[in-house]
């Protein structure tokens, strides 16, 4: 008899194809789906009725036991309350980070092991190594689905207990393992952004929970105010869209850019048209979480990503000795935001020169500051 495997379920096609997967494989298997957000909680828009009833469908099809675990109280205290934080203090945080860290691989994992697990099965699109006792996490065949990023802050003992049945197959094939196999998931349609938003303006969303002070709207090139903000906390670096800033404002007719966030004096500085303002040529890490462990060299170069999805930039990373990193661009980069990761990708040992080696995912911290 095989290992005992716990699957986190979502209710979507991916997960779903990695239970059929192992299935097949003829692993004991258990499925269990993470209620992280309360449905009967006015203000949420997650969808986990419905996700909840295709974890049972694709279960009971599958002929494996399925099980619902509600971990709302952890997410709120660990994910949510610093997502609020976050953007109370003006940043722009990235709560999937925090959540595979905080809930997939903390009570979830626990979870996990009191039924038995010897490992738990994700839908994420990655890739884990093992060599010589130490578990590197390596970036996902698909590069257009890979979610290394997202899984930054694993350590080492979540890594060991981690497993990614799907990091070696691309997303078509895995829509088409679904039709094949008559999963009950097999067209559902891929979740995008926050769970607990869902559907919902963003804005909308958070003034339930954040106080807005609204100031001005200021061009940084000329110092004319040229709008009314509702609150720094619901603009981004680089944002275009949702401005409200009418014409006759500008010059050239160009759109406008947000380029900076004054905190302490509350005012949204934008441009006509994007240029140097939103370019750093570095930046300042918080605490770096080293995957597989901390390098001995200080000073290296590799890749980077700031947000997900943006292909490897080349940087030179100095690690300093109080766990943080300083990282500076070969090429100037645009809109680097704090409150966002940045992640670094290299060779299994970390330094590497050449992009086709920066296949591992060494760890990542919170970016805290850029310099232009």
């Amino acid at each position: 008899m095989k290992d005992t495997i716990v699957i986190g379920m979502s209710g979507g096609v991916d997960s779903s194809v990695v239970a059929l997967l192992l299935k097949q494989q003829g692993y004991d298997l258990i499925g269990v789906y993470m209620n992280n957000w309360e449905e009967s909680d006015p203000n949420g828009a997650c969808t986990s009725a419905d996700d909840w009833a295709d974890v049972k469908r694709v279960a009971g099809m599958l002929d494996i036991p399925y099980y619902s675990v509600n971990y709302a109280k952890e997410y709120m205290t660990n994910v949510f309350t610093e997502f609020l934080a976050e953007y109370k203090a003006g940043r722009t945080p990235n709560p999937d980070v925090l959540c595979n860290r905080e809930i997939k691989f903390g009570p979830f994992l626990k979870k996990a092991q009191m039924l038995g697990a010897t490992k738990v099965a994700t839908g994420h699109y990655a890739n884990i190594e093992e060599d010589n006792g130490l578990f590197y996490l390596k970036k996902a065949l698909d590069q257009n689905k890979d979610q290394t990023y997202f899984l930054n802050q694993l350590n080492q003992y979540q890594l060991s207990f981690a497993m990614f049945p799907l990091g070696n197959m691309l997303k078509p094939e895995i829509r088409k393992i679904a039709e094949e196999n008559n999963l009950a998931t097999a067209t559902k349609k891929d979740s995008t952004g926050i769970c607990f938003i869902g559907e919902r303006n963003f804005k909308q969303f958070l003034q339930n929970y954040l106080p807005a002070k609204k100031g001005n709207i200021v061009d940084k090139r000329t110092g004319n105010i040229v709008g009314t903000h509702d609150g720094l906390m619901y603009y981004t670096l680089g944002q275009r869209k949702g401005l409200g800033i009418g014409g006759g404002h500008g010059q050239t007719g160009q759109s406008w850019f947000v380029v900076e966030k004054d905190i302490k004096n509350n005012i949204l500085y934008v441009t006509e048209g994007e240029g140097e303002e939103l370019l750093s040529s570095s930046l300042k890490s918080g605490k770096f979480n080293w995957i597989p462990k901390k390098p001995t060299l200080t000073e290296f170069d590799c890749y980077a990503k700031f947000r997900y999805r943006q292909p490897d930039q080349k940087v030179h990373v100095i690690v300093n000795a109080d766990d943080t990193i300083t990282c500076t661009f070969y090429q100037k980069q645009r809109a680097v935001t704090p409150g966002q990761y940045v992640v670094l990708y290299g060779s299994k040992n970390g330094e590497c020169q050449d992009q086709l080696d920066a296949q591992y995912c060494l760890g990542g911290a919170v970016i805290e500051s850029v310099n232009k």
